[in-house]
């Protein structure tokens, strides 16, 4: 399992706010190329995202499905990609002050080929993907905050 940790000069309701629209996944998951469709009531438990991953044309299109939410502090994903398997993700934001949140990023190999990929190699893998995820889901979160302040 690889974890990756970040600290995010913003409360965790305004680093939640980007998680829970579907529609900017894309735009802090490495890897992540198109949102075809977001469930109706996404993050709820077993809501969907229909996404494509890789550089168009390869791309490949496949689904990543909510498997637990406590709303601002846990979102808990199960991402599928074909023919690999699958993997679960859970993202837990811890409020350490008024305007700071510690996310923590878990991610490994559940079926499939992901699942049988050594730790040390997977983490190898992983760890340096999410850390560039977290980094940009906080400027994401960041800029939500500066634009709503000055405007």
């Amino acid at each position: 399992m690889s974890e990756v940790r970040m600290t995010m000069p913003v409360a965790r309701e305004h680093v939640w706010d980007v998680l829970a629209d579907g529609w900017m996944y894309v735009c802090w998951v490495v890897g992540a190329s198109h949102i075809r469709d977001v469930d109706d009531k996404w993050p709820a438990e077993g809501t969907r995202l229909h996404h494509s991953v890789g550089i168009w044309p390869l791309v490949a299109h496949d689904i990543t499905v909510v498997r637990a939410v406590e709303p601002p502090a846990l979102l808990e994903l199960q991402a599928r990609l074909w023919p690999l398997g699958t993997a679960r993700i859970r993202l837990d934001l811890n409020e350490i002050a008024p305007s700071q949140t510690e996310v923590v990023m878990t991610e490994h190999g559940t079926s499939g080929v992901g699942k049988l990929i050594p730790d040390l190699i997977e983490s190898a893998v992983l760890v340096p993907r999410n850390r560039e995820s977290l980094s940009r889901l906080c400027d994401i979160a960041v800029g939500r905050v500066t634009r709503t302040a000055s405007g």
